[in-house]
């Protein structure tokens, strides 16, 4: 369905299968997705799947520091594309529609999305 890489920080090449339920990211040791990160909030973000859009969403949970996607600061919910490149605290994630058997499999298609990267448009 659709996968978190962490390309930066002190995870870089972990990754999270997201499926359809809506996920929360942050340093809280509760979340699905925990981010190591002293800037990172404990409940920084949300990720958020619409079965009636098929399309995974991003949300800003009032954290300290903010989201960025594609290096532009999410104020309201955003709709995520394969490559969308997401910015927590310190840490880098990259959005992908794809799901991986493995690591390894995940590691190899962040070392190629550079080639084709179609990040959103935020207006």
């Amino acid at each position: 369905m659709a996968s978190i890489i962490v390309t930066s920080g002190e995870q870089t090449g972990d990754y999270y299968p997201l499926g359809h339920r809506t996920n929360v990211i942050g340093r809280d040791e509760a979340v699905p997705i925990q981010i190591l990160d002293n800037m990172v909030s404990r409940k920084h973000m949300q990720i958020r799947f619409d079965k009636d859009t098929n399309r995974h969403y991003a949300l800003d949970m009032r954290s300290k520091h903010g989201v960025f996607v594609n290096y532009k600061k999410i104020t309201q919910e955003t709709p995520l594309i394969d490559g969308d490149q997401i910015l927590v605290g310190q840490t880098g994630l990259l959005f992908t529609e794809k799901d991986f058997d493995d690591r390894e499999s995940a590691l190899s298609h962040f070392k190629k999305v550079g080639e084709r990267a179609r990040p959103t448009r935020i207006e």
